[in-house]
């Protein structure tokens, strides 16, 4: 059973892998014996993820480029295949959300929101599946949202590019299945990481709208969603087509309006 999950002689891809949820993926994909590559904007991010790999004795290959730019992809994936040949596994998680109300919100940031979101999965797919249409194999893993199901308040722009990144997901697999490339997202429900800490506070009330609505009544941790992404880099999903894989402890199937819980 141990080999569905065996990654040894697989290069991987995690974009803005540096931290919370990124970070737990390209560990585990290394751990099951990937070659993992991570990027990001920031040198010291990098030097970060670096540091967080020795701890463990993993190995790690970091490279800045910016996901939303089509050269610096290009430039990027470019310098991957120099060194590991092309790219078997890539994990599409860079992203950004900004909480502003529509009606206050500069069209600059909602197209920054979509750009890093939505269009930069485009683009780094985009320039890696010819190399694994060449080998007839390849795992693309999609970092949606719970987003990508539902709205809520201040969250339009992150809503509108996880809902159209649910959606590429499915059209990438319709237009690439052929090639034994398998496209899945991952749905990350609410995960305790740095950025979530005040949020976690005890008293504070969306802590104690997620605790309730959530029917594990935890939240749950980044481990959680990089053993999801294990699976769908993994050989065991080899026939896992087109799908999201909601990691949220059951909250999709419990969420609903409670009177005076809408602003949360």
């Amino acid at each position: 059973m141990t080999e569905l999950f065996d990654l040894t002689g697989k290069t991987a891809l995690v974009t803005g892998g540096t931290q919370g949820i990124g970070l737990a993926i390209a560990k585990v994909l290394a751990k099951a014996g990937a070659k993992v590559c991570v990027n990001a904007r920031s040198e010291a991010k990098l030097k970060s993820c670096h540091e967080e790999f020795s701890k463990e004795g993993l190995e790690v290959y970091t490279l800045k480029f910016d996901v939303t730019n089509e050269k610096d992809v290009d430039a990027g994936i470019s310098e991957i295949e120099k060194k590991y040949g092309s790219i078997d596994i890539l994990v599409n998680n860079a992203g950004i959300i900004k909480r502003i109300p529509m009606l206050e919100m500069p069209v600059s940031d909602f197209r920054e929101v979509i750009d890093i979101d939505l269009i930069a999965p485009f683009l780094v797919s985009k320039r890696l599946v010819p190399g694994m249409i060449r080998k007839q194999s390849g795992k693309i893993i999609n970092i949606c949202s719970m987003m990508s199901e539902y709205g809520r308040r201040s969250v339009a722009a992150y809503a509108s590019a996880k809902g159209g990144l649910k959606m590429l997901t499915r059209n990438m697999c319709v237009e690439w299945a052929k090639y034994n490339i398998q496209v899945n997202g991952i749905g990350p429900g609410y995960i305790a990481t740095e950025l979530t800490g005040p949020l976690r506070e005890k008293g504070n009330p969306f802590n104690d709208l997620v605790m309730s609505r959530t029917p594990a009544g935890k939240w749950g941790t980044p481990d959680d969603v990089a053993n999801a992404a294990l699976f769908l880099a993994s050989k065991a999903s080899d026939f896992v087509n087109g799908h999201i894989l909601y990691v949220d402890g059951g909250i999709l199937a419990n969420f609903g309006y409670v009177k005076g819980e809408n602003d949360l």
